[in-house]
C-alpha cells in the first residue's frame, strides 16, 4: 500500500498507523479510511470511527479509542 502524500488506505484510529485494507474492514470502529488526495484543512476536530462523521471536542476527548484527532 502506497503510504506517500496522496493518502488513502486505512489508518488505526488508536496507533495512528495504516493497517492492510483485510485489518481496517475487519475492524470498523477501530480504524478509519482514509480518502485519498491532498490533506483537508477542516482544523482541529474530531471525527468518530464508527460513523465517520465529526463530533464534539468533549466527546472525542471521552472516546480516544474511536476518535480521531484531525489537524
Amino acid at each position: 500500500m502506497s503510504k506517500g502524500k496522496g493518502g488513502g488506505g486505512y489508518r488505526s484510529v488508536i496507533s495512528g498507523r495504516y493497517v492492510t485494507a483485510k485489518h481496517g474492514k475487519a475492524s470498523p470502529h477501530t480504524t478509519v479510511n482514509e480518502a485519498p488526495g491532498p490533506k483537508g484543512s477542516s482544523g482541529g476536530n474530531f471525527r468518530s470511527a464508527v460513523t465517520g462523521r465529526y463530533v464534539t471536542d468533549a466527546h472525542g476527548r471521552r472516546s480516544p479509542n474511536t476518535t480521531e484527532r484531525n489537524s
